[in-house]
């Protein structure tokens, strides 16, 4: 391998801080409003401490090197550096991941609501793509776009996009993504609608997806695992 896991974290930290240097928007998922000022929370649900009491460790998160375990029903392992794991990156607007894939593993179609992502290819093929938004025509269809990726190649998912990774190789393939937010989120789109707490009631599905509803009861009885 050409190109170290250490450099090619600094390139795609570096690539997200010089698009947008913080967070645009919230970091969390929602706030509701409180009347009561004791019960009130920092938006970005981080308190920041004493800078007095700071250490380098709190800037420093190992193991990126390590493969995660592909060994689940999709055949992939996201391991975040969110600011839930790397304290240091609190309103620095900036994270990344190490995706592995085992032969013919999947990142199923996903969005992360709160940033672009940067992808880099280390090792192996991957099919990638994404989807857009809703056009204002409505004669015209979403529009999908998709590469096969080779080692070295980068290829970008914009924010809130619906976009996915599959390993269309016979061998494992390693990937780094870089992030313009201290925590994007992910939202795993057949997770969340068939397999959401409380189920999403069936019959809205059936109207939705134009299918029986025996189908959508098969569905909601999977298992559903998230790879965030």
């Amino acid at each position: 391998m050409k190109m170290g896991f250490g450099l090619c974290a600094i390139l795609l930290v570096s690539w997200a801080s010089i698009a947008y240097a913080s967070d645009p928007g919230q970091l969390q998922d929602f706030c509701v409003a409180v009347p009561d000022s004791s019960s009130a929370v920092f938006v970005n649900g981080k308190f920041c401490k004493d800078p007095n009491m700071v250490v380098a460790d709190d800037f420093l998160r190992q193991g990126l090197n390590n493969a995660g375990n592909t060994s689940n029903q999709l055949g992939s392992a996201v391991t975040a550096v969110n600011v839930n794991q790397l304290p240091g990156l609190n309103t620095l607007g900036v994270s990344l991941a190490r995706l592995d894939f085992a032969p013919y593993g999947i990142n199923p179609p996903h969005t992360h609501p709160r940033a672009t992502e940067a992808f880099l290819l280390m090792e192996g093929t991957l099919y990638v793509g994404f989807v857009t938004s809703n056009p204002a025509d409505p004669a015209q269809k979403n529009k999908l776009f998709t590469k096969y990726l080779y080692p070295g190649d980068v290829f970008v998912f914009p924010q809130g996009l619906i976009h996915f990774q599959f390993n269309v190789g016979k061998t494992n393939a390693v990937a780094f993504a870089g992030f313009g937010s201290q925590n994007p989120g992910t939202i795993t789109i057949a997770n969340a609608v068939f397999g959401s707490d409380p189920k999403i009631n069936p019959d809205v599905l059936a109207k939705a997806f134009q299918v029986e509803k025996n189908i959508i009861d098969y569905l909601q009885a999977q298992f559903w695992s998230n790879n965030n």
